[in-house]
């Protein structure tokens, strides 16, 4: 049996697999965001130690018997956050997510301090990353950088937490700028244009291989591993992406997923380091040895649908799904447009400032128009990225907290011209690939451990359809050209 936690932007999540594969069991625990002002995006670790043991008791309450049979737990999480610690491994501030915008200003620092960037670290220089966050730090609230002893990731302060031990995996870490992808290993040189060295870094692992044990304290009180009575290993674990990946069995060249959780992903697995920065793709570590990715990535997917639910008075998202399914071809082709950059964007624009924007309203719209545009808009920032990456080798598996829709899937495969399959713990997301980074850090087979699950549904893309998302997507791309320059302002 094996223990997989997921330390999303929303929610914790946990999952119980056993060695046939079958999905024992289910946790979570919701997660809120803080903005304290325009372009920040922060979380207090604490929260997430609430969370951890929110979902294992419920985890011990539900499947004890299960929880007790566990040999290994692996982790996965929200990429490229800082938490920032002190000697005594103290959180000094709440730590700055993925999704915070502030420092573009320390973006163009680095990359003219460094012209070797894009070939070292694989990606260009965005506030999404983690060294452009230190460099904030460091220009504006200096004390707090100085006392600052060592900096972690989201999923790698649990593992501190889970252990004692300061560790990261190459997936997770490619996030950060501080990595040199190839050669999967610290990067001295980015480290120092941060005012950082490796005595900041947690040592690192391949995402397969034991990073550390779990506290005994903590196995005894939640019923982890008791039934055996040996120490529970902690797999080095991924990124979100990357282990999600690992979840889906899209782990050889050419196979890839789209994800609809919080943000949206387009992951291309790769047997080599490929980077493309000019169209801000991002070239990454995948969570197994010897492999990388690339990933497109936009900033608000599901959560853009969230947010309109909840500021439209839908309800929840399914009821503005709903609404958004009742239009008829002639009624989508009237729709207004939606530029889904609520918290800005990354691919393929690299635009921190970019804004939502709901364009073409007349009185002759309602609410079902209102939330197609919504759905659509997200589905055809989708489709940009995509257009940045090689084209998949076949059909893109779904996952994610969006992928629960099955009209959301239909419209997505039509507007990707791609085939999407939804499989069997597709909606675990990185909670499912780090229970299996689990599985192969006891010594599970990779060929074994990394089947993929077997497909509940498929989508084909519906050439009928092509004509009338080819021109929208158009229309899209256009307005966002027209109104870049007044993001700024």
């Amino acid at each position: 049996m094996y223990l997989g936690l997921d330390l999303g932007t929303s929610e914790l999540k946990a999952l119980l697999l056993a060695d046939d594969h079958r999905i024992v069991g289910t946790a979570g625990a919701r997660l809120t965001l803080s903005r304290p002002q325009p372009l920040w995006a922060e979380q207090a670790p604490a929260q997430w130690a609430q969370a951890l043991e929110a979902v294992m008791a419920q985890m011990r309450a539900q499947h004890a018997l299960a929880l007790a049979q566990v040999r290994a737990l692996g982790l996965s999480g929200q990429m490229h956050g800082a938490v920032l610690l002190d000697a005594a491994d103290e959180v000094l501030r709440p730590a700055i997510l993925w999704n915070d915008g502030r420092s573009a200003a320390q973006c163009a620092q680095l990359t003219q301090a460094m012209p070797s960037l894009a070939q070292i670290t694989g990606n260009l220089a965005m506030p999404g990353f983690t060294a452009p966050k230190l460099l904030w730090v460091k220009a504006h609230e200096p004390a707090l950088f100085a006392r600052t002893a060592r900096v972690l990731l989201p999923k790698d302060w649990l593992r501190l937490l889970l252990s004692g031990e300061a560790v990261s995996e190459m997936s997770d870490a490619a996030g950060t700028l501080w990595l040199d992808v190839a050669r999967r290993d610290w990067s001295d040189a980015m480290l120092a244009a941060t005012g950082l060295t490796r005595a900041h870094m947690p040592r690192l692992v391949e995402g397969s291989a034991v990073s550390a044990w779990l506290r005994p304290a903590l196995a005894q009180r939640w019923g982890v591993g008791t039934a055996h009575g040996r120490p529970v290993a902690i797999a080095g674990g991924g990124g979100d992406n990357a282990a999600s990946a690992v979840g889906m069995g899209v782990v050889q060249p050419g196979q890839g997923f789209v994800s609809l959780g919080t943000s949206g992903v387009i992951f291309i697995a790769g047997a080599r380091f490929e980077p493309r920065p000019q169209q801000a793709v991002h070239a990454f570590c995948h969570a197994l040895p010897g492999r990388w990715h690339q990933m497109s990535v936009m900033l608000s997917a599901a959560s853009a649908v969230r947010w309109a639910a909840q500021t439209l008075g839908f309800g929840d998202e399914a009821a503005l799904l709903g609404q958004a399914a009742t239009l008829d071809a002639a009624q989508r082709e009237r729709a207004p447009l939606f530029l889904p950059y609520l918290s800005g964007e990354r691919s393929p624009h690299n635009d921190p400032q970019a804004q939502g924007v709901l364009f073409g309203l007349t009185q002759a719209h309602g609410a079902a128009h209102i939330a197609y545009a919504v759905v659509e808009g997200v589905s055809l920032g989708l489709r940009d990225g995509l257009d940045t990456l090689a084209r998949p080798a076949d059909a893109l598996a779904l996952v994610g907290g969006g992928a629960r829709s099955a009209w959301w899937a239909q419209l997505l495969a039509d507007i990707l011209e791609v085939p999407l399959t939804l499989a069997e713990g597709g909606e675990a997301g990185g909670a499912l690939g780090a229970a299996r980074l689990a599985w192969l850090a006891d010594g599970g087979d990779e060929a074994a451990v990394c089947a993929p699950p077997r497909v509940r549904q498929r989508f084909e893309a519906r050439d009928t359809r092509a004509g009338l998302h080819r021109a929208r997507h158009a229309r899209f791309q256009a307005l966002y050209g027209a109104l870049r320059s007044q993001f700024a302002g």
